[in-house]
């Protein structure tokens, strides 16, 4: 280490999560003169004012040389909590560098991020992705990541990702950035097919919930399942996505960031093709389900963002999460409040909800007779309040098939043949609405412009209305849905069937009254 008797200053770049954003830091070491010290500023969150011990440990075990000196790390911008070990391997390195163990020249156009171990092992992180993106957005050259999280980053295609497996590995790039080549660039082309092991042929009959479930996914519709227990409700549900159309490289790109800042990629290399399916069990609390908590993390809602979100059972969840959904299911985003900062994590999904007609689950089921009473069915059915009854487009029954219809039905439609007809609906929703939006997407005013009513049609709607006793957004709603029957069949106008068809998915069990 050179003898200098003023003090050595060290700059690393580095980034931490701020929801799913990934937010630069920059780590400043200085090392002066004096009995040894070691502080950390810079709002260090509890793991991140750890890191000194864990940093000594490693550089030690690792053949360098911690010095015995009075050293300062402070964490730009001073105003921003840091939370997390991933700023250990810059804290790191910007002390190496201080102290002219590791050159500085190559420190300003890199990103570096990682946990260490006391023995100098670098550990994975979440974010990767996010903070590659970062890169990318920014100009800077090359990122150098744990290796177990690294292969994610190669969604960057205009960024050097290095990856490390421990301490030495980064002293060695930063020395001499030629010395092993960065990890492929990821390719886009290949995986944009992703392959389902379930199909919508394996289900029998029910041919009312596939109808419906095939509008669903030709118009980002929500769908509820009411049906005696065994019915199929969960394999009809776990479907979906089989067709559902294939994500874009946008949309797979905004999933792949969500679940690396959830740390939940799982050493996948580039981005994530598949739908997200998402099936949280129900005493799963608000946090879990919507998102937050004390350092606000993305909830099942944004990890099932471009996908589905299953809730079986339904009633059987907080009262509390189940209101919590009607922001994202109508906005398509969760905001999350905090003293510090207001958080957005995106929520654009369909909600598969599937619950029993009653208590016992039997009411209405041809085999089993139901022991609950009238009043214990309604308390049932009213768990789930009229304003997210409101932001539901369908709602289907779902009967349990007796021994011989199950024996004698025949296999249905494949899910290619469905997703066929969906994509092709999808594509005049897009011609229509731009940006890649859905009929469930429409505003009021695009409800008007573009599905103008007959006179004929009005007055079917005034009595629809009357009779049902509907809410203004329940009456968009009809109308939404009517759009998809007609976009299925490729019909450039909503016709008096389309209107019928999407009025019978609601009126059963009450949920006419809106």
């Amino acid at each position: 280490m050179p003898n200098q008797s003023g003090p050595m200053i060290a700059k690393v770049r580095t980034a931490v999560l701020h929801g799913i954003d990934a937010v630069e830091v920059t780590v400043e070491t200085s090392i002066y003169g004096g009995s040894p010290y070691f502080a950390l500023v810079g709002l260090p969150d509890a793991a991140v004012k750890e890191s000194g011990e864990r940093v000594k440990s490693a550089i030690r075990d690792s053949a360098f040389e911690f010095p015995p000196r009075n050293i300062i790390i402070s964490l730009a911008p001073a105003d921003l909590r840091k939370e997390g070990p991933a700023l250990d391997l810059p804290i790191a390195v910007a002390i190496l560098g201080a102290s002219g163990q590791v050159s500085m020249e190559a420190l300003d156009e890199t990103m570096i991020a990682g946990e260490l171990g006391l023995d100098g092992l670098i550990r994975p992180i979440p974010g990767a992705v996010n903070m590659a993106l970062y890169c990318q957005a920014r100009g800077i050259k090359r990122i150098i990541l744990p290796e177990d999280s690294a292969p994610e980053a190669t969604v960057a295609t205009d960024v050097d990702v290095y990856a490390v497996s421990h301490l030495r590995d980064v002293v060695e790039i930063l020395q001499d950035p030629g010395v092993r080549d960065p990890l492929p660039r990821g390719d886009f082309a290949t995986n944009q097919k992703p392959e389902y092991e379930t199909d919508f042929s394996d289900v029998k009959g029910q041919s009312l919930a596939k109808r419906a479930l095939e509008i669903a996914a030709a118009g980002g519709h929500n769908v509820i399942m009411v049906g005696s227990p065994g019915s199929g409700k969960t394999m009809l549900a776990r479907r979906l996505p089989t067709i559902l159309p294939p994500l874009s490289t946008d949309e797979a790109i905004e999933v792949t960031r969500i679940y690396s800042s959830a740390g939940m990629m799982g050493g996948k290399k580039g981005l994530i093709w598949e739908r997200p399916f998402r099936a949280p069990h129900h005493s799963a609390s608000h946090a879990a389900i919507v998102g937050g908590g004390k350092f606000p993390r993305p909830g099942q809602v944004s990890l099932a963002h471009h996908g589905v979100l299953f809730l079986d059972e339904m009633p059987e969840f907080d009262r509390n999460v189940l209101e919590g959904l009607r922001q994202p299911l109508e906005d398509g985003v969760v905001s999350v409040a905090r003293v510090q900062a207001s958080l957005d994590f995106p929520a654009e999904l369909i909600l598969i909800g599937a619950m029993n007609p009653c208590s016992c689950g039997y009411y209405g089921d041809r085999e089993k007779k139901c022991s609950c009473t009238p009043e214990a069915i309604r308390r049932y059915m009213g768990r789930i309040s009229g304003p997210l009854i409101d932001r539901i487009d369908l709602y289907i029954e779902v009967p349990r098939l007796t021994q011989d219809e199950l024996l004698s039905a025949k296999p249905g439609e494949s899910s290619a043949d469905v997703l066929e007809r969906v994509v092709k609906a999808r594509q005049m929703q897009h011609e229509r609405l731009g940006n890649n939006r859905t009929n469930s997407k429409m505003s009021t005013r695009e409800l008007r412009e573009l599905i103008p009513l007959a006179d004929s049609q009005k007055d079917i709607m005034r009595g629809i209305a009357s009779r049902m006793n509907i809410s203004a957004r329940v009456f968009d709603r009809l109308l939404k849905v009517a759009r998809t029957i007609a976009d299925l069949e490729m019909s450039a106008a909503v016709e008096d069937k389309h209107l019928m068809e999407a009025v019978q998915y609601r009126e059963r069990y009450g949920l006419s009254n809106g």
